[in-house]
């Protein structure tokens, strides 16, 4: 695929806004793993190679271990997730596929069984986020370095 835009130099000023919301994610007070398994998920149903790379790199750099990572698309079949992180992962698919699924009382209620209000807030934030990235990225075909 062949790159289309860089994103970064055509509008330094939209991207100062993503990187200012990049960083207050980072700043939220939830499990950095769990964040990047969300992002890692998100990553991956919008077919984002870049950020799949990123993410799971970034990932196993903060300790996740490979097993996980390579189950992250497969989650509801595999035993190595916690209900915390398979509410977050079930939260990521419902709002990332939003007009499929227009976000189901079954993983809402899922969510707020292992999440606070607050939680729930920030990670959708994350959420939301991740898949602003993932159109950036798949929209002006950024590829990862090989």
């Amino acid at each position: 695929m062949q790159p289309r835009v860089d994103f970064y130099t055509a509008s330094p000023e939209a991207l100062k806004a993503m990187i200012a919301l990049e960083t207050a994610v980072s700043k939220l007070p939830l499990e950095m793993s769990l964040i990047e398994l969300v992002k890692l998920r998100a990553s991956q149903i919008n077919g984002c190679a870049f950020c799949v790379d990123m993410h799971a790199a970034d990932a196993r750099k903060a300790g996740e271990t490979e097993r996980r990572l390579y189950a992250v698309s497969v989650w509801r079949e595999a035993p190595f997730f916690t209900p915390r992180e398979r509410a977050a992962l079930a939260w990521t698919e419902s709002l990332t596929r939003l007009s499929e699924t227009h976000a189901p009382d079954e993983d809402y209620v899922q969510l707020s069984a292992e999440f606070s209000a607050s939680e729930m807030v920030d990670l959708t934030v994350a959420i939301s986020t991740i898949n602003s990235w993932n159109r950036l990225a798949v929209g002006f075909r950024k590829m990862p370095k090989e």
